[in-house]
């Protein structure tokens, strides 16, 4: 409505820039936890790094005002129902790739996983969400100023777009658009160390790291065992053998397979944040593909070089790996393999389907802090299980470690900032939703339309 009252485009500009800010200031405050607290950044420039992402981010939301706003000869209607609501998710959708992508706090996490709307995710994905979500919106700002004019005529249209998009969404969610694989469950457990970050890389704590992990490992009765992103704070050609064997002997004794998150040193020096398999079949390796700048790798070295000298982050400088790996066979399911950040990219896991039974996040959240960071992780990680109709396993440092099921429900978690093994068994699912097949480009194709068909409207004329 602000947008829509707005003089000028620089005032509609101005609306959206204000509101990103305070979005994004509120929204993603854990990064001047991870900047101060533990990347050793003084408190005055962690502020600043910080503060100037946030302006970057409040520039998409000023984007779509500006454009909403040159709209002017449009109707009311189409410009509340079908233009903005459009631009709003393209706004996302190219935040979440533009210089490598940042797609958190998108409207479509805020309605997983028992809002109407959730009945969108496995078809148009998270920023098909936020797409219906918006309509929702323009329908009841349309509906309000109908109410404020007392025009009982303009608020019909609204109300039935308003209407329509909960109904289908509604009926979206009663569609199984995947099926549970026959045969037992697998009997999974997750290790939540809870090791504190600031501890982690110490040589003089490595020792106590291995022997909490190969304590809790052995408190299972599962075929399946996940620990961690990094959980051994060594390169894995630096882990004893007789560790990897102890550490590993308790799912192997069931015909089961143990995934650990640890630093891979290949044979040309490179290291990768992976994860790698220890069971009864050869070792299988997954290594991040989407690391995040300045706490991954560092990008434009010659220019940015400086800033790797006020950090003080430990393997901050990984290779990529491949975009396309397989899942890993293990434990009788197909695990398509996501670590930390990378669950944040949808079009990403989905690469590995329909192939992959299982989704299985790996993530180190003590970079956050008690801040609301790995809340909102969570909330994503909730989200790809709605998107790919697969239950997925959340195997974190500090928290908060989960089982999600295929409807992006949390089935188990484990407090945060506690030492904790998370236990419970899922089966696998196989099918594809239309997600999986499609993408984002489902999402797209209606937006386009929504814009196309909005150029066919016009506002009325003066006494018209």
């Amino acid at each position: 409505m602000l947008w829509r009252r707005s003089a000028t485009a620089r005032a509609a500009a101005w609306t959206g820039f204000l509101y990103g800010l305070g979005l994004f200031l509120g929204g993603v405050s854990w990064i001047y936890v991870s900047l101060h607290t533990y990347g050793g950044m003084a408190p005055p420039l962690a502020a600043a790094f910080t503060l100037l992402f946030c302006l970057y981010l409040a520039c998409y939301p000023a984007a779509v005002g500006t454009l909403l706003a040159r709209r002017s000869t449009l109707s009311p209607l189409a410009s509340s129902l079908l233009v903005f609501p459009a631009l709003w998710a393209l706004s996302e959708w190219v935040r979440g790739w533009f210089l490598s992508g940042f797609p958190w706090l998108a409207v479509g996490y805020s309605q997983a996983p028992h809002s109407p709307l959730a009945g969108y995710g496995p078809v148009i994905g998270v920023f098909g969400m936020s797409l219906t979500a918006a309509v929702l919106a323009g329908a009841l700002a349309a509906a309000s100023e109908a109410v404020l004019a007392r025009n009982r005529r303009a608020l019909i249209a609204p109300v039935i777009a308003g209407a329509a998009i909960v109904l289908l969404g509604l009926g979206a969610q009663r569609i199984e658009w995947t099926n549970a694989e026959s045969g037992p469950p697998t009997r999974v457990a997750l290790l939540q160390g809870n090791i504190p970050q600031e501890m982690k890389w110490r040589p003089e704590r490595a020792a106590a790291t291995l022997d909490t992990y190969l304590r809790l490992a052995r408190s299972t009765d599962a075929s399946l065992v996940l620990l961690p992103e990094t959980a051994l704070p060594m390169l894995n050609v630096d882990v004893p053998p007789d560790y990897l064997s102890a550490l590993s002997a308790p799912a192997r004794n069931r015909n089961g397979d143990t995934l650990v998150g640890v630093p891979e040193l290949d044979a040309s020096g490179r290291y990768f944040n992976s994860v790698m398999s220890f069971g009864p079949a050869p070792t299988q390796v997954y290594r991040k593909h989407h690391l995040v700048p300045f706490g991954d790798y560092f990008p434009l070295r010659p220019v940015l070089g400086w800033v790797m000298e006020i950090l003080h982050i430990p393997m901050s400088d990984f290779s990529h790996g491949d975009a396309f790996q397989k899942p890993l066979q293990v434990s009788g399911q197909r695990i398509a393999v996501n670590i930390c950040y990378e669950d944040a990219f949808g079009e990403e896991v989905i690469r590995q389907l329909p192939d992959a039974t299982l989704l299985a996040n790996f993530t180190n959240d003590a970079w956050w802090g008690d801040s609301l960071g790995p809340a909102q992780h969570l909330q994503i990680a909730q989200v790809r299980s709605l998107e790919t109709g697969r239950p997925l396993l959340r195997a974190t440092n500090t928290g908060i470690t989960a089982i999600i099921d295929e409807k992006g429900r949390v089935v188990a978690a484990a407090p945060q900032f506690a030492e904790a093994v998370v236990q419970g068994e899922v089966r696998g699912f196989s099918g594809s939703t239309p997600y999986v097949r499609w993408g984002n480009w489902g999402m797209l194709a209606i937006a386009a339309a929504m814009l196309l068909g909005a150029r066919f409207t016009r506002a009325p004329r003066p006494g018209a």
